[in-house]
């Protein structure tokens, strides 16, 4: 109960400091794996390719993605630390919106960002993310482990509620 309550008032103050326009939101600098926590409520910490095996026993995992979840990307070169995203919306069994940090616009917060299943079984094992300065998905597929479900309807609610929420951010840029 105690844990549910501090991921509540963490997402609070969370929602409270985005929508407070400041000189220090404009500044803020957010890593992928920090953002995901206090955005899903899904308490793990470390390196974002981490998470998957964290996750075990503490958390359901799986290949379909549940509005509130997230996304582990694995580690690669150019992702030493691998990369989470908290799922917005779910399109199709093969397109969702994801908001995260520090992918396309380094330290920046991104929402409902569109993500593509580029995995051949379909089972979101390989994904194209969009980016921004492309105004499309990118060209590369990046592997990932799948979804880390939170467990809780109100995780979803809260995820919907501070993405639209989140200001400063020019939607047709980041949307996709």
């Amino acid at each position: 109960m105690l844990r549910r309550f501090k991921a509540a008032f963490c997402s609070v103050l969370f929602i409270a400091a985005l929508s407070a326009p400041s000189a220090a939101n404009a500044q803020t600098f957010w890593q992928c794996a920090p953002f995901a926590r206090v955005f899903s409520g899904i308490q793990l910490f470390g390196a974002a390719a981490s998470w998957w095996n964290q996750a075990i026993g503490k958390y359901a995992q799986g290949s379909a993605p549940k509005l509130g979840s997230v996304l582990v990307f694995k580690a690669i070169g150019s992702m030493r630390s691998g990369h989470v995203a908290t799922v917005t919306q779910v399109i199709s069994d093969r397109i969702i919106k994801v908001t995260h940090a520090n992918w396309g616009v380094h330290g920046q917060v991104e929402r409902d960002v569109t993500v593509v299943d580029a995995s051949a079984k379909g089972d979101w094992s390989a994904v194209k993310v969009w980016y921004g300065p492309i105004h499309d998905v990118g060209q590369r597929a990046y592997p990932t482990y799948g979804f880390i479900y939170a467990g809780a309807k109100a995780v979803a609610a809260r995820a919907e509620a501070a993405s639209s929420q989140m200001l400063g951010y020019d939607d047709d840029a980041i949307k996709g």
